[in-house]
């Protein structure tokens, strides 16, 4: 594990941030199926500024978990409401779990 301030080696790097970009396509796609009505905004957000994040020529790992965090934070909020049930049971929040616990 890395302390916040240090960028991943670049052999660690891949295992997971390759996960990552997947798992930002597969919410994306789930969000895209979410009832109408539904406020995803919030959560929309916080993929986006998850994207920013892995885009940013100096990725730091602990930027990449305070946005798994927030991320993850907004479909466990999102799920409370009935529009959300539809990600009730989403893999996506397990795994962002998985992700985090390798982190």
């Amino acid at each position: 594990m890395l302390d916040n301030n240090t960028t991943p080696t670049s052999d660690a790097r891949p295992a997971y941030l390759e996960r990552i970009h997947a798992l930002i396509a597969e919410l994306e796609r789930e969000l895209a199926n979410a009832p109408a009505g539904a406020d995803l905004q919030d959560v929309r957000d916080e993929i986006e500024t998850l994207k920013n994040v892995l885009k940013s020529p100096k990725v730091k790992e602990g930027w990449i978990r305070e946005s798994l965090h927030s991320v993850r934070n907004g479909i466990e909020d999102m799920t409370q409401t009935v529009e959300g049930t539809v990600l009730k049971d989403s893999p996506s929040i397990a795994e962002i779990g998985r992700i985090l616990g390798l982190m």
